[in-house]
Order: C-alpha cells, then structure tokens, then sequence
C-alpha cells in the first residue's frame, strides 16, 4: 500500500497514485513564467538548483494561471508529481510559493540539513497529486520583543519558520512599558532612552531584577530589511504600536506627553512586568507626537493593518488628571471608557485617510468601536461575537488556546507563574469560529495567531522550546478544512516536521509528544 506524505498543514485534498516517483538531483531544472519568479528563486536558493527556461527533461515546473483563482483562491495551488517532474500550478503568486513549500515537505528531512549532498546528491518526491487551499486568510504569529529584545537575525529565523508552516501574517509587538524598539527619527530619545532598561525581573526570585541593563531597537534600514525578507516569503508584517497605555517607554523619554498633573506621574522603562498605570494624556502634542510616528511607521510597513494595542489601559490617573477630565468634560465623554475611544477613534481616522486600516486587542470595543476597526479577541469571545454582528472583522487570539507562553504542561520543569496550561491538544483542537455566531457573520473570522509574550521567555532557545510545536499545530487550525482535523493523524504526520525541526536545528519541546512518537 502506498503511504500518504506526511505534510503539515495537511492539504484540502491529496492523493497517491500507484506510480514511479520524481528523481531530484543537481542536474533538476526549475521552469517558471514571470509570475511565479518569486516562488521559483526561493525554491532556487534553497535547493542550489538554476531557476529559469530550460532544455527538456524533467523538471520542476512553477506557473501562475489567473483561472485557477475559482478553483483553489489567492493562495491555493495544485502541485502534481511523478516520474516525469514535479508541477505547481497557481491563480497567484503566494498559492505558488506554499506549493513549493509543500514540494519543501515532499522530500526527505535531511535536505534541511545537508542539501542536495544527503543520499548520494539523489533525492525522491513521491507521486502525488495535490489541490489545496487555506480555510483562513489571517494565519499569524505575535512576536514580542519588548520585553525581551531579539536580532534582526532571531527575527528573520522566526519569518522561515512561520513560512515553513504557511503562515502569512508577522505580527511584530514592538513598542511596549519595558522597552521602545523601533527608530522614530523625529522622536531621538525614543530608543536613546525609551529601549532601555535598568535590569529584568528574575524569574527564579519574584520581585527581584537580575541588575544586568537590557535593551535594543531596529533601526529604520533594518525593519525595511525585515519587512522586505518577510515579503518574499509571502509574510506580511503588522507592526504594533501601543496607545493609549503601554506606554511608559515613551514617556520615559517624553513626560511631557503623559498626565504630569498627577501627583504620582514619574514615568520610566519599567523594570517589572504587570500592568502599569502610565497613560498618554489627551494633549494637542501628545496627538501630534502620535500622528508623527505612525507617519514614520506607515513609511516602513506597506501593508493594509497597523495594530495600536489598546489592551489594559488603566484610567487611574485620567481620573485623578484635572486636565483629562476637562477634556472629557469638553468633547462630551461621559467617561474614561469614552476617553480610550477617542484616541482609538482618532487614530482610526488617522490610518484611514492614508488607506490604512486599524486592528486592535478588544478593550479597544469597551469604549465604542471605531467604524472601520478590526478587533483581536485575546479575552473572551463574546468580544469576537460582539464585534462580527457590528459588520467589524475580527481576528481570534484567544489566551486559552494560542498563548504559547503558557506552559504546555505542570510537569517537567515547564512550571510558569502565569497558571495557564495549553497543550499540544488544546492548541489543535481550537475551533476559531465562534459557536454562537451566526453563519451570516462567519466571513467576518479573518482567521487566527498564535501569541509569544516573552516575559518569562528571555533566550532564543527558551522561544522555540515555548514555540514549536504547538504553533505546528495551529498552523493545521488555520489551513486546513475543519473537516480534517484529526489529532492522532497530525502526531503521526508531525513526527516527520519534527524530524525536519532536528535537522534546522530547532530547539522544540521534544516531551510535547509521548517518547514513543517523538522524531528520530
């Protein structure tokens, strides 16, 4: 009997004919027409194989075919293999490079390793015939770098991986209380003041800072050098930017900007975790300071979404601040709920008008939402639901099923202070259409992500351990038809990405499994 390939996420639909494999050596040509070069020259690079026209013989062929779009959509493809080559057929360059990165999969772990080089420079495909396409169209990650900073180079080796999975959506938490990450060239102090700090809590030791400074930001050339890799990998980046709270880093380096007639008010990059109090106040220089960055943010990231947080803004000082309350008092908000609206509200305006749109965690609906707002349900998904019925486009991030920050398990030295735990099979078994919303509003699901809030997750190793693979299998969730889902299937077929994992190099959580499924 022929075995099914393992791939993750499974494709809508795979069969495996009774036929002679693809043979793919140094010799193997790749053919594509101009709008599949994207695809091709990765596939090139990462093969070490000439892409372009060729003579005949077997080969690799790539091709984007607009008619195809009723078939499979934007990102779908076909990719059928067999003794005579290998082809990828899609309405759109994207739907080709998540064809080549299942072709990626179709062949033996070791490539990811040693090339072309592992057995004998001769590697096979096997026959397959495939037609696939994502259920969803937001399939996102959530880095967090504010808390603890990561190299443009970390960075890059997250976007390969999220590719890896067909991923396309790079949400970048760049601005947080404990750090300012992203160069502002009319602000200076943002990240000559703002991303730094003087110490980190130590996790051993609640309380305590460890006394070692921390910090880094990304200059302008290095977030369009990030934002450009990404591109080419089909990712788009979502840059988050918080307001109104949060924001203790910018105050840090401009008080100005924040309630400076509360008694209290003594703004710095924070050195513990929590929620903390600082907010912007609602100044005419604090809205122009807001309008000037994201004027620089809107330069370095083209894509549609901008995330402004919104998340945990206190209203503590708003209420103590004479001067807020006047300002409620002046532009009839009945309360502080009114007060975060309207700095939601203005900055909606702000990126609409430039054809940007807004999306925000969902304190930003307490307070009423901005018309064209998009929501991320991190707390509840009565928010979601809420959200949907008003004609708003929601994206589901729900703490209980995509924090991989919480603990896999209470076991085996994985103990968090958080209290949360969220399996492997939680994590696969999220379901990301609310069960009370009515099929009219389904559309409004744009999809789903994963969130890595990185107070507890200090290194690079300590993040790919919390990572992977439980983003594995959300990456299934948010792909494939619900219909296939099947937990016992996807450990046997994660067996073999968690091989291709020990050849990259990737440092997952190799007890996520029972010994006798792990990799070999």
């Amino acid at each position: 009997m022929t075995k099914t390939p393992a791939i993750v996420p499974a494709p809508r639909e795979i069969n495996v004919p009774s036929a002679a494999p693809f043979v793919l050596t140094a010799a193997t040509a790749i053919r594509h027409d101009a709008a599949a070069a994207p695809a091709a020259a990765w596939l090139s690079r990462w093969l070490g194989l000439k892409a372009g026209a060729a003579g005949p013989g077997p080969a690799i062929s790539i091709s984007v075919d607009p008619a195809l779009a009723g078939e499979v959509g934007g990102e779908g493809y076909r990719l059928s293999a067999g003794a005579g080559g290998v082809a990828i057929r899609a309405a759109a360059p994207a739907g080709a490079f998540y064809g080549v990165q299942t072709l990626r999969q179709l062949l033996p772990p070791d490539i990811e390793q040693s090339g072309l080089r592992a057995q004998n420079g001769r590697m096979e495909v096997p026959a397959v015939e495939i037609s696939d396409a994502p259920r969803f169209g937001w399939r996102g990650a959530m880095l967090d770098v504010s808390r603890h900073f990561a190299s443009v180079a970390e960075v890059k080796r997250f976007i390969d991986l999220m590719a890896l999975h067909k991923l396309n959506v790079f949400h970048w938490h760049l601005v947080d209380d404990q750090g300012w990450r992203i160069e502002i060239k009319k602000y200076p102090r943002l990240t000559e003041i703002g991303a730094w700090r003087a110490e980190t809590p130590r996790r051993d030791e609640e309380g305590r800072g460890d006394g070692v400074p921390h910090g880094g930001f990304y200059t302008q050339e290095e977030i369009r050098a990030v934002v450009a890799y990404a591109a080419e990998r089909f990712i788009t980046v979502v840059p988050e930017i918080e307001l109104p709270g949060h924001s203790s880093a910018a105050l840090a380096a401009y008080p100005h900007l924040g309630n400076t007639d509360v008694p209290e008010y003594q703004p710095m990059v924070r050195c513990h975790w929590g929620i903390i109090m600082e907010t912007y106040a609602p100044k005419p220089e604090t809205f122009q300071f807001l309008d000037d960055v994201f004027t620089e943010v809107l330069q370095l990231f083209p894509g549609t979404f901008v995330h402004i947080g919104g998340d945990e803004a206190m209203k503590d000082q708003w209420e103590k601040s004479a001067h807020a309350q006047a300002f409620m008092k002046a532009n009839g908000l009945k309360d502080a709920h009114e007060l975060q609206s309207h700095f939601v509200r203005r900055t909606e305006k702000f990126l609409a008008d430039r054809g940007r749109r807004l999306i925000g965690w969902d304190e930003i609906q307490e307070g009423g939402l901005a018309p064209g707002a998009a929501m991320m349900a991190w707390r509840d998904v009565k928010w979601a639901v809420q959200a949907a019925r008003m004609g708003h486009d929601v994206v589901m991030a729900p703490h209980t099923h995509t924090y991989f920050n919480f603990t896999e398990s209470n076991t085996g030295g994985d103990e968090d202070r958080w209290g949360m735990e969220t399996s492997l099979e939680k994590a696969y078994s999220y379901e990301p259409i609310p069960e009370d919303l009515e099929p009219a509003h389904h559309a409004r699901v744009l999809g789903g992500q994963g969130q890595l809030w990185r107070e507890d997750i200090p290194g690079w190793a300590r993040l790919e351990y919390m990572t992977f693979p439980r983003l594995t299998a959300l990456s299934e969730v948010l792909w494939s038809p619900a219909k296939r889902k099947d937990f016992a299937d996807f450990r046997e077929r994660l067996r073999r990405i968690l091989a291709r994992f020990d050849r990259m190099g990737v440092g997952y959580r190799r007890s996520a499994l029972p010994t006798k499924e792990k990799a070999g």
